[in-house]
Formats: C-alpha cells, structure tokens, sequence
C-alpha cells in the first residue's frame, strides 16, 4: 500500500457534504418493498410477454370480377332517371389472405440474470434470476433481523477486564443466573504457578477474597463493577468466581517505568465493529470477523491494553429497532456474547470512549432523548470499568500509566449543535463544553511525572480537517476551540521533553498527520503534534477518498500516510525510553486484515537547550 496522501488548494471540495454520513437504517425497509414490487411486475411480465416475436407480416388481396346477370328494365329505367351511371352489372369479390411469420425468442440468459426480467421461452432461467432476487433480499433480512431477534444474549455470562494500574484491577462481572447468588470472587498471585509448571514442584500461593456478589438486578443490566485493591506491580494475577468464570490480568509497572519483563510500553487502539461485516451467512450471527485478526497478534505484543475510541455497537446501522434501553442493552450484550470475544478479551483489558453511534448518527444534542436510555449501558458495561472519571459523574477519563499520560473526551455529551452556528470558527461552538476544555488543559499543563514523555489525548473523532466529507462532525467543525487545545499542545512541546499525541477513529480509515507550530512563531518543530486515526476494527471501509491535504490551510496539517482500504484496522503503539530517560521513541505500526503494513517512529522533544530539533524521526 502506497502513501496516498491528496492535496488540493480548493478547502471546500468535501466540506459539510452530508450531515448522515451512514444513512444505513433507510435501506432495509427499501430493499424489503422493492423484493414485493419486483415479484408482482415479475409476475405480470412473465403473462403477459409473449414467447414469440414477429418475423414477417405478409397480405396478399386478390381481385376478382364477377357478372351479375340481366337486371330488370324497372331497374335500370331507375338508375338512369337518377342519373346512375355505374356498372350494375358486375360486382367486385376481394380475396384476402395474411401470412405471419413468428419465432421463439432468444432466451438471453444474460439479459435475464443481470436485469432481473422474466424469460418467456426459458422458464428455467426466469426462476433462476426470481430466485437470485429472493435470495438476495432474504440475506438482506437475515443480516438485519436474525442477530437482534434470535440472539438477543438475555443469558450471557462473563467477566471481563476493564482499567488496571500497578495497584489495582477493575472486572465487569454479568451474571443473569440469580440462582448462583451470591458470586464470591477470588484472586492470587500467578507469578509463581508458571513455576510451578516448569519445576513440577508445589509453591504455596494462596487465593485472596476480592469480594462477594449479593444482589444483581435488571437496573443495572446485571452487570456488577469489582475492583480488587492492594496489588502488587508487574505481576500476573490470575481470578475466579463462584460461577465458574476465571481469567488473568498484568498490573501495570510504576509510572514512569516499564514491566521488568521488557523495555517497552505497549496498547493497541481502534474504533467501529459490527458484528458479522463484512457479511457472511455462514458465519454465526454474532461473529465478529476483525477479532479473528487481532486475536493472532495479542499473543505477540503483551499489550497493556485496548484503547477502543467508540462505536463499540451501532444500534443505528443497518437497523434501528428502538430508542429505549433494552435496544441499546441488546447490542452490548450480543458483541460480548459474540463467539469471537473471549480470544480478544482473556489476557487483554478493553478501554472506551463514547461515540456517536453507542447514541445515534452524528450526535451533537447533548443529553436529550435517546441519550438517557444510551448512555444507561455504556455506563454499566463501559464507564464503570474504566480508568478514573475526572471528576464524579463525568464521562471523560484520565490516567497515567507506564511511561505515558492519557486524557479520554467526551465528543459526544457536551457539545453543541455541529450547525449552530454553521461558522466552524464561531468562539459560540464548543466540543468539549467549558468544564471539560478546562480540565483538558489543566492536564496538558501538567508536569510530567519523572520518566513519562508522552501525552495522548484520546478523541473520538478526528482532530484533523483534512477528512472533508462530512467535517463538521469532527474537530473540523470547531476550529475555534480546536486551536485553543492545539496551541496548548505546542506549549507542552515547547517547554519540556513531552510530546502529545491524538489518537482518534471514527472514520474507517487510517491516516496519520502531524501538526507543525507555524514557522517564525513562539513554538519550535520539536513542538510538532501527531494524530494517529486508525478505524474500522471490524466494518466497511470508504470506497471513495476524503482525505485531503488543503496547501491553503493554516495552521498546516501534514499528511504522512493515508491508507483507507481495509475491513479491520488497529494501530500498535510501542513507546520506549532512551538516553538515559531523558527522551522517550513512540513507533506506531498499522495493521491491515491481519497484516502489518506501515510504522513510523516519532520522538519526544528534547527540551533544554535542543529545542529547535526535529521531534520527527520517521
């Protein structure tokens, strides 16, 4: 795949083209009439077309004279008096005689199954190209309707890992089953099991109590938030739970070091699944495809985490069936019910942020409804496993763990409308909210703590304009506050040896740009920031192109690789500190359908007297 960055001079090519990016919900009831209209016209057709066509019409019309004998005086004596002058004694007889010539049609077979038109001389075909549409229309209601009616997963039971730091690991525990009340779950130290593996011999590890279970009811879905408390860093633990759930986790290394295992701070992020997408009815009805590729890499990468950017369900797409919980509830419920989850979700935490579709398609109206019955599951199986809120209630987050610093937004629940004003750069816009801005840039102003170089501001949505088609969903469509967070960013750059980096999706395609302060001002090149947008994880990518590099922007955004196409998408960040942890290497690798296809190495700056070095490396 080849860096194919575009550029053009003319910023509006792509601008506010569709405010319904992904109008999918409109279809299905389309496709579904459509099958009933092309039956009845099949049908009609298919009687009324003749199987014959019209060679040749020939009439041939012979003339004969013919006498009619001696006609009365009486008679002829009248016609004359009447002045009569014709002929009354002959009549004239007309012999007509029609030949038509008629042959069978041409079956045109490929007439028949491209068009979808009845045969009238090869019923064999006809059925094939009415059974072709069938079919067609039948995979259509089979992918919308038989997940969400016959896999609604009320039953599914699991534990899963969310937020774990050097002392501490959060479970999501969902257990619908009340009989196996009350749940107790227990922990110990696995360090030494792998010993006792390798050395046949018994060491005394001992199981701890984490907690008990009591009590779990449908306000919450079921679902119970545990957290196991006085842990010891970079260690392996594995749990259990009364109702036969196990797994294992890694605390996390102090902050600003890493596991003793490696020299390097590894997480994996991306954004947008939907289960069974591509389509494929052979496949269970829950499957998600792009788990299969990411499965095959967690083994390798002993990653931290999961750092998912939103669109964990589309309770829109293709389908809605419901504005109220349980429709949001259902969708939660079938990716963690999915066959392919437990190969993504046994050794590996999962940490979220919100988007538009956990609500609904491009979703600028705060807290109106749906967003109470959205946000009710996001909250139980998201939020209540994720790192720290800001502060109490909210739904952003922020943590340091290892050699890195993470601010998690919230695009969706405070910003106002993406058209109110339709002026991208109105200062009456807001993303973030005011509450939200603030505590964003109280986190960049922050001194690191000793070892930690690197600052990710996770966003939902592209921090870059450079996607022009459907841009004032993003960050493109706030420039006002955007700039004030960027040069908040080149402020960190500029005075210490931290680098910020965004990490975004949303888009189903890869790009990464950087961020260069303008040239002559108050901030050096080292001061560059960089934004990795890696989507889908598992769903359509665009056919056409949207990424463009405007030469008449400013500030300046510049395109260093943009690959679009690709079903599963997720991005390897691997970060690692040299001289002396004085400067820190961030290598982000893509990968495509399983494969790896690009990496690029950015180093923190350097601060101190070599402001003005290039924070690129390339």
């Amino acid at each position: 795949m080849g860096n194919r960055c575009l550029s053009t001079s003319l910023s509006s090519i792509y601008a506010n083209n569709s405010h319904d990016q992904i109008p999918g919900h409109h279809f299905p009831p389309v496709v579904l009439y459509s099958l009933i209209v092309f039956l009845v016209s099949f049908g009609l057709t298919s009687r009324e077309t003749s199987p014959y066509e019209l060679v040749a019409d020939e009439v041939d019309i012979v003339v004969a004279d013919t006498d009619k004998g001696d006609v009365g005086s009486e008679d002829h004596d009248k016609s004359a008096i009447n002045g009569d002058d014709s002929d009354g004694d002959k009549e004239v007889e007309l012999d007509i005689e029609e030949i038509i010539v008629l042959d069978e049609r041409d079956p045109q077979i490929f007439k028949t199954l491209l068009f979808g038109l009845p045969s009238p001389t090869s019923p064999l075909w006809s059925l094939v190209t009415m059974a072709i549409n069938i079919t067609l229309a039948l995979c259509v209601a089979d992918m919308i309707f038989r997940g969400p009616l016959l896999y609604q997963s009320h039953d599914v039971s699991f534990i899963r890992v969310g937020h774990v730091s050097d002392s501490a690991a959060k479970l999501l525990i969902r257990e619908p089953d009340l009989f196996k009340l009350p749940i107790y779950v227990s922990y110990r130290n696995a360090q030494n099991a792998e010993h006792e593996l390798e050395k046949n011999v018994q060491i005394e590890n001992p199981w701890k109590t984490a907690g008990q279970i009591y009590w779990l009811s449908n306000e919450t879905d079921f679902t119970y938030p545990l957290t196991i408390n006085r842990l010891k860093p970079s260690t392996l633990y594995e749990y259990a739970a009364s109702n036969n759930q196990s797994g294992y986790f890694n605390t996390a290394p102090r902050t600003g070091q890493t596991s003793p295992h490696g020299s390097k701070f590894t997480f994996l992020t991306s954004s947008c699944i939907k289960p069974r997408f591509p389509y494929n009815p052979l496949i269970h009805p829950l499957e998600v495809p792009g788990f299969r590729h990411l499965a095959k890499w967690i083994p390798k990468l002993q990653a931290s985490f999961m750092l998912f950017l939103g669109d964990f369900i589309y309770v829109d797409v293709p389908h809605r069936f419901g504005t109220d919980k349980e429709s949001y509830r259902r969708e939660y419920r079938q990716v963690y019910a999915s066959p392919s989850w437990p190969a993504v979700s046994s050794s590996l935490p999962w940490i979220h942020v919100l988007d538009d579709h956990e609500i609904a398609n491009d979703w600028d109206a705060n807290t109106t409804s749906p967003y109470p019955s959205a946000i009710d599951p996001f909250t139980h199986y998201q939020a209540s496993v994720n790192p720290p809120p800001v502060h109490e209630g909210a739904t952003y987050f922020s943590f340091t763990q290892s050699l890195a610093s993470f601010f998690l937004l919230d695009t969706r629940s405070y910003r106002t409308p993406e058209f109110a004003p339709a002026d991208p750069s109105s200062p009456a816009k807001s993303m973030l909210g005011e509450t939200q801005l603030q505590h964003l840039l109280a986190f960049l102003r922050e001194p690191s703590p000793p070892g930690v170089h690197w600052k990710f501001v996770i966003s939902s949505i592209p921090f870059t304009r450079n996607w022009r088609f459907n841009n004032a969903d993003t960050w493109a469509g706030y420039l006002h506050e955007r700039q004030i967070v960027l040069e908040a960013m080149w402020d960190v750059g500029a005075t210490s040896s931290t680098g910020v980096v965004v990490l975004s999706g949303d888009r189903h395609e890869f790009a990464a740009t950087s961020f260069p302060p303008p040239a002559g001002g108050k901030w050096p090149l080292a001061a560059t920031m960089h934004e990795f947008s890696t989507s889908p994880l598992s769903m359509f990518y665009l056919p056409v192109r949207t990424y463009v590099e405007d030469e008449a922007d400013e500030p300046k955004e510049v395109c260093i690789k943009y690959l679009p196409d690709g079903n599963s998408k997720f991005g390897i960040v691997e970060i690692e500190n040299v001289s002396g942890d004085e400067q820190s290497l961030l290598k982000f690798r893509l990968v495509v359908d399983g494969e790896e296809v690009w990496a690029y190495v950015v180093s923190s700056p350097p601060g101190g007297e070599g402001r003005g070095k290039d924070a690129v490396w390339g």
